[in-house]
């Protein structure tokens, strides 16, 4: 006879025969009642996995980074509006001034090569293209594109991020960009299709691919690829975010998950909340056995259960043992936080900026905070500046030594517009520009200009509605007739500052009219 060894248990062993990852939790196994929680996990576990994104991050993996960000982009709330909040940031508002070097050139010259850049800017749609590219550039990382021109108007052909690189600047600070011919082998298996698609792009990609498929673009380096071409720097532009090709908010994402799980956590906390469990103890006698048999107890059990059937989140157990139901908390621990605030607080901490700015629920002052992400903004507002001067306006310029035109972008952003515009108003006092107050308004040049001409041009409305008299402009007659017929106080009979309005009004201000009232 065989004696069957049995299992050691003893503390030295070095491995136990026990899989406690395996041992159930209500109908879960204890690695699932932990772990899977989030919803993001489980509609993609290659990118909503909290271990993928940050082994993404920490591998530089660029390809996987801005997978994640797009899909976290359609998916999640928090980190769609965070996008969209900085790209949009700026109002993107822009002007032109001529310079006019030469005295030969004629004033008529320069208004009309001004009219002609304006309706130019005004062509190409300048606010909503940079609104959506800056919003690609914190999605993606970066911006590639071609520019194409038909006539005297030109296009922007986006080029695929994945699919492009730029390694070097040439003059004035222009990024030279390569392309990757074998986007069109991986993205167009048929060939058909492929040519189609191919046509649609500028010669410059049909002759590099010409060059591709008889295998004249080698490597430029150890563990290059073949397949680089580089592209005309006088055709492509790239922007950024401070020199970065990577989604400036992906070191978010972590937080997001984990506010994900810790609100599926939560559910499942409210739902054990609505649960009961009523328990019917079968009695015994002094001898401890059982008064009622087995099939009297269940009898008595499916009793307990009809009646309560339709009541929500109520289960019935009978059972013949002492039952005692144990609390996992600490019951001498005492809290007020609120555990998903915090988690939710972590995830603006991570990306910089305020959650007062979204989800408003005081009085604060946030002008540090939206300082800050102007700030982050900034970079890429410089780049756009250059695109118009180095772009749009190169055809203007092509005589610089009589007479050249710069653009220049205001830093008028949904926040401060209003307080530029009236900082341009008092310098328009002094002498600076009529312009810049109506274009700080969110108004182009070429509108200023033509409402002008026709107001006063045209309809004469400058003589039609004729301003208030200031004692700076009446006359002497006049001016004794409104002093004798004057009061010492205003019409209305306040007294004092006008009250400012509520968004204006301190923390402490409101509570005290709130006390009053």
């Amino acid at each position: 006879m065989v004696r069957e060894e049995q299992p050691s248990f003893s503390p030295n062993t070095d491995s136990i025969p026990v899989d406690f990852s395996k041992i159930k939790v209500g109908k879960q196994t204890l690695e699932d009642a932990t772990l899977n929680l989030g919803d993001y996990r489980r509609i993609d576990p290659r990118l909503g996995d909290k271990q993928a994104v940050l082994r993404a991050i920490r591998s530089g993996d660029l390809f996987k980074m801005r997978e994640i960000s797009n899909f976290f982009y359609k998916t999640s709330g928090i980190y769609s509006r965070l996008c969209r909040y900085i790209a949009y940031l700026y109002k993107y508002d822009w002007m032109i001034t001529p310079f006019v070097v030469s005295d030969k050139v004629k004033p008529e010259v320069v208004v009309d090569t001004f009219n002609k850049a304006l309706k130019y800017f005004d062509d190409f749609q300048i606010k909503r293209w940079f609104g959506e590219v800056a919003l690609k550039v914190v999605r993606n990382g970066c911006y590639y594109g071609y520019i194409v021109r038909n006539g005297d108007q030109i296009s922007v052909q986006e080029l695929p991020p994945n699919y492009c690189r730029s390694r070097y600047e040439g003059p004035g600070g222009r990024p030279a960009v390569e392309f990757d011919l074998k986007f069109f082998d991986d993205t167009f298996t048929d060939t058909v299709q492929r040519m189609k698609i191919l046509n649609l792009f500028p010669d410059e990609f049909k002759k590099a691919y010409i060059l591709y498929k008889e295998g004249k673009l080698p490597k430029d380096f150890v563990g290059d690829t073949a397949g680089w071409y580089l592209l005309d720097i006088e055709n492509t532009i790239k922007f950024n975010l401070n020199g970065e090709d990577f989604p400036a908010f992906i070191s978010v994402i972590p937080a997001i998950i984990d506010l994900d799980d810790a609100q599926a956590l939560d559910r499942k906390r409210m739902q054990q909340k609505l649960t009961r469990i009523i328990i019917q103890q079968m009695p015994v006698d002094k001898n401890g056995d059982l008064v009622f048999d087995v099939d009297e107890a269940q009898q008595l059990h499916n009793n307990a259960v009809q009646m309560v059937g339709g009541a929500l989140g109520v289960s019935v157990l009978t059972t013949f043992a002492d039952v005692e139901v144990e609390d996992m908390s600490d019951s001498n621990t005492t809290t007020s936080t609120d555990e998903l605030e915090k988690v939710e607080r972590t995830v603006y901490n991570e990306a910089g900026v305020s959650q007062m700015q979204f989800n408003t629920d005081g009085n604060l002052a946030l002008e540090k905070s939206i300082a800050n992400d102007e700030a982050l903004m900034l970079n890429l507002l410089v780049q756009f500046e250059a695109f118009l001067n180095q772009v749009l306006l190169k055809d203007f310029n092509k005589n610089s030594k009589k007479l050249y035109f710069r653009a220049q972008l205001l830093p008028t952003s949904i926040y401060n517009y209003r307080d530029l515009a009236d900082k341009y108003k008092a310098q328009t006092q002094m002498g600076y520009s009529k312009m810049l107050p109506q274009i700080a308004l969110g108004q182009s040049q070429s509108v200023i200009l033509a409402s002008a001409a026709f107001e006063n041009d045209i309809l004469d409305l400058v003589n039609v509605f004729i301003p208030p008299l200031m004692s700076s402009t009446m006359s002497a007659d006049v001016l004794d007739r409104n002093k004798s017929g004057s009061s010492t106080s205003s019409g209305d009979g306040k007294v004092g500052r006008d009250e400012k309005p509520d968004d204006e009004k301190s923390e402490k201000t409101i509570a005290n009219r709130e006390s009053m009232s």
